[in-house]
């Protein structure tokens, strides 16, 4: 028979792993679960588990619940309306713990990351936006769209314009990092020109003849106004568009006001221009030099110009001559005004030059 002693020797002792936990710590030991803690500015990742009215529920993880600050809903009421069940979000804690034992979070991160992506989209995209004028500076405008805030610079403005206006344009530069934003006004009105130019130029043909009003003087020509049904179109006249005679200042010839008949010579419907002629309706006096102006004729003209290689003499409208410096008599002195008779010496219809010579009566030595 065995002993008590043997019997207690071979009684197995109960083993502490199965003992029942006597604190938190030997529980969630036990179970291996763990308890997350947050501090306030920690960036955590959740779910969205249900949106109320202004309050977006989210689950943390460890079964802990972190609510939305409320103070967040009215700057960024787009993005929490857009928000439902199951969405993945990153916010940062603003309150570890609140009087109602859960954790208030900041979105002002994700709204930030997705109103950028947003806009990097549009700019990809050449998309049209519309932005609220916030400031008129020097230098341009502080504009504001979904919250984020662009500039547009005075260059890229095709109208003046004033604080609280809504405006359409296009980003035109974008770098996150530098949280730089950059518009264009220009990009939209421009564009949107161009286009109506194109759809009314593809009605206009070359060779046209249309009323209209000059806009506009440049030193290269005269901005011209037509009516296109019911478009208003803008051409160029070039100043050797102008007149067959030679035209150097245009402020001589043409005013902004005046009314005139142009004709199309160009078209040029990809980038909108129109190239237009006045020159072209009374007709082109060179077509008749060379029965007006035979070899040899004589004719009475007046000096236009004096240069070092020879003399300028008008004899008709779109009509002038040179008097070349190796033709003309040492003792000949000429001055602007001056009447003079010349001969034809040669018409070179295709340069559209015409040599004279002086008449003289009796052609000096060496004369050829």
């Amino acid at each position: 028979m065995a002993t008590k002693t043997q019997k207690l020797k071979n009684s197995k002792t109960p083993s502490t792993n199965n003992s029942a936990p006597q604190t938190m710590e030997e529980l969630l030991a036990q179970t291996g679960y763990t308890i997350k803690t947050f501090k306030r500015g920690d960036v955590v990742e959740g779910t969205v588990t249900e949106v109320a009215g202004r309050t977006v529920f989210v689950d943390v993880g460890g079964k802990m619940e972190a609510v939305v600050a409320e103070g967040e809903y009215e700057t960024s009421k787009d993005y929490l309306r857009a928000l439902k069940p199951g969405d993945k979000i990153t916010g940062v804690v603003v309150s570890p713990e609140s009087d109602s034992g859960q954790i208030i979070l900041s979105l002002r991160r994700a709204v930030e990351d997705s109103r950028w992506k947003a806009l990097e989209k549009a700019h990809e995209n050449d998309e049209i936006l519309e932005v609220k004028v916030k400031e008129t500076t020097r230098g341009g405008l502080l504009v504001e769209t979904d919250g984020a805030y662009g500039f547009i610079p005075s260059s890229q403005l095709s109208r003046e314009v004033g604080d609280k206006q809504i405006l359409k344009v296009k980003i035109i530069e974008i770098d996150r990092a530098e949280n730089r934003l950059v518009m264009s006004e220009r990009a939209v009105s421009e564009a949107a020109e161009i286009e109506a130019r194109k759809k009314a130029l593809g009605v206009v043909k070359s060779g046209e003849v249309y009323d209209g009003v000059v806009t506009g003087l440049v030193p290269f020509g005269a901005f011209v106004e037509i009516k296109i049904k019911k478009d208003v179109l803008e051409g160029l006249v070039h100043i050797s568009e102008i007149s067959w005679e030679k035209v150097d200042d245009v402020s001589k010839v043409l005013k902004e006001g005046d009314k005139v008949k142009v004709m199309v010579i160009g078209l040029d419907e990809e980038n909108g221009k129109l190239a237009l002629s006045l020159k072209r309706l009374s007709g082109d006096p060179w077509q008749v030099m060379a029965a007006k102006y035979p070899t040899d004729s004589k004719h009475k003209g007046k000096v236009t110009k004096i240069a070092p290689y020879g003399v300028f003499v008008h004899l008709e409208k779109g009509i002038e001559g040179l008097i070349h410096a190796s033709k003309m008599p040492a003792e000949a002195t000429f001055v602007e005004g001056q009447e003079v008779e010349v001969f034809v010496e040669s018409v070179d219809m295709d340069k559209r030059r015409l040599s004279l010579g002086v008449v003289l009566t009796e052609k000096p030595v060496g004369y050829k």
